[in-house]
């Protein structure tokens, strides 16, 4: 049996996840992985109802330019006791990837130490997708996640400003990203024309205009 590498998605969608999987999955088939893609993030990953995917170089090629997720995502965070080793000792996993937010990211090394203990040697790699960009990376990377959805929010926010300016009617932007606000600051800054984006957890009740 081929040695194989698993990827899953979870939390919420995000622009360019479709590319992280082909990127990742050309460069494990160039050396002769097998590469699985598991559906529904940690769902069903321990309870022997796994739904994957086999994805070759055709498959990967063709899901690179989509939107969405080629694997369907969930947010469902299984305790310690959930954890099984089964699934990767049954498909000879070498290597998980995970894709998803701080959440995804938790829940991966807890996995790594619980496959630790049982003597079961699997690398673990997260990619953050997260577009609250609340996951500080080196030297203040921006996760691919707040990047792609910072490019989308500044296409609505001009469309947006130009409705404004045209009818003369106030539009309140809201984006993403928990309290942390780096979308919307991002989107703000980015755009043609001066937007005010508010932050999904700000308290909207003490919005002022002057």
């Amino acid at each position: 049996m081929k040695k194989s590498i698993a990827l899953l998605c979870a939390g919420g969608p995000a622009p360019g996840i479709n590319t992280v999987i082909s990127t990742i999955a050309k460069v494990f088939l160039k050396d002769d992985y097998n590469v699985i893609g598991i559906h529904d993030g940690y769902k069903n990953l321990f309870n022997g109802k796994a739904e994957t995917v086999n994805i070759n170089f055709h498959y990967a090629d063709r899901i690179f330019p989509r939107g969405g997720s080629t694997l369907r995502m969930s947010r469902y965070k299984p305790k310690d006791e959930e954890f099984s080793a089964d699934f990767f000792i049954k498909n000879d996993i070498k290597l998980l990837v995970t894709i998803g937010g701080d959440d995804t990211a938790s829940t991966s090394n807890r996995l790594a130490k619980f496959l630790e203990q049982q003597d079961v040697n699997i690398q673990n790699i997260h990619v953050p997708k997260t577009i609250d960009n609340d996951l500080p990376l080196p030297d203040m990377k921006p996760t691919f996640g707040c990047n792609s959805a910072k490019d989308a929010g500044v296409v609505i926010g001009n469309t947006i400003y130009e409705d404004s300016r045209t009818s003369g009617n106030w539009f309140v932007v809201s984006s993403m990203g928990r309290s942390a606000g780096h979308l919307a600051f991002e989107i703000g800054a980015s755009c043609h024309f001066p937007l005010i984006v508010i932050p999904e957890m700000f308290n909207k009740t003490k919005i002022t205009l002057s």
